[in-house]
Order: structure tokens, then sequence, then C-alpha cells
């Protein structure tokens, strides 16, 4: 059991929507109330706009938070990509509404800093790809993985040898709150495994 209360999990309650995109099909799970571990990733994958305006990124998280309220269980802010374990209130099963909203609540306060932003045929900005991954939390040892992937990101992809020297992290969090040590290493199990960053 985690310190932060039980986890919402489970496929019990869950609707499941077909996506459906030329020749690609894929189901996304909706759970009322439910946590998830989400992937979203920029266009560019050489970019570090994510780093480079990270007060923009929590400004933007701050944002999608009070339109649409959400609990951010654990998260880490790479260059070109976010990793979130994210619990939806009761009642409620739309995440993809806030990803839209977290995504363009960034992309307007880069337009406001006076970024040029790439555009496409339509006259869209280019800045996020536009699918993210995620995955439905199912109990607790599935949450602890998550959690421990996110915190262990920055070291897997070579921006730091120790999960501690990595400053856009709610490692640093879970250390003041005394649920990780500082010189907690990761684990090794999950570093192989698919969490959305293909």
């Amino acid at each position: 059991m985690s310190k932060r209360g039980p986890i919402p999990l489970g496929y019990g309650g869950c609707r499941v929507s077909w996506v459906g995109w030329f020749m690609v099909n894929y189901r996304r799970h909706f759970v009322s109330g439910g946590c998830f571990f989400f992937t979203i990733t920029l266009r560019d994958r050489d970019a570090t706009l994510l780093v480079d305006y990270v007060d923009e990124v929590r400004q933007s998280f701050r944002e999608m938070s009070r339109v649409k309220p959400v609990t951010v269980n654990a998260m880490v802010v790479l260059p070109e990509h976010i990793h979130a374990v994210m619990t939806l209130p009761e009642g409620d099963d739309d995440y993809p509404t806030r990803l839209r909203l977290l995504k363009g609540n960034f992309t307007r306060r880069l337009k406001r800093r006076g970024l040029t932003l790439p555009k496409d045929g339509r006259g869209e900005h280019q800045v996020w790809q536009r699918r993210y991954w995620e995955h439905c939390i199912r109990d607790e040892a599935d949450y602890r993985r998550h959690i421990d992937y996110v915190h262990y990101n920055p070291v897997k992809h070579g921006w730091v040898t120790q999960v501690k020297d990595w400053p856009f992290s709610s490692f640093h969090r879970f250390v003041k709150e005394g649920e990780l040590d500082e010189d907690w290493a990761g684990m090794d199990e999950v570093i192989e495994r698919d969490f959305g960053e293909g």
C-alpha cells in the first residue's frame, strides 16, 4: 500500500474505446477515478524544449489541473518527453482532454515567449506528437513499477548517473516525504520493459 493511500485500480468499471486512424487500431481504456501512466513526447526527438522551458511545463500542468483536476502521483520531465503517473478524480475518466489541454497550454506559452514553432499544412503547430502512451495501473506492484520507472528514466537515457542528480523529477518530493532514500538507484527488472518510448 502506498503512503499516498489506496490506488484506484482495475479494469472492472472501465469502458474501452477503439481509436482508429487509417491502418492503425488500438484501444484506450477509460477507468473512472483510475490511475494511469502516461508518456507524451515532442515531435522533434532531438529537441530540449521541455527542460529549456520547464517552468512553462509546470505552469501548463497547473492550468490543466485548474480546468480538469488530477493528482500527479509521480512525474519526470526530460528534454523531449514527459512520463507521469496520474490519478483522475472519482467519477471522471477523461484523460484525453487533460493531455490535450497540457499540450495546448505548453504550446501557447512557448508562442507567448516569442518562439517560432513549426506548422503543418493545416497551420497547426508541430510541437507534440499527436499520440501518447497510456497504461491503466492494475495493482500496487504495477503502480510501484511505473513510479520507479518514472524516477529512473533520466539515468536510463544517460542524462545523469544517479537518480538524485536529475532536477525535474518528483523523486525529490518522494525523498523529502521519506518514501525513497536519496541514494535510491532504481530497479533492474523494469529497465527493459516497454513504457511507450518507441
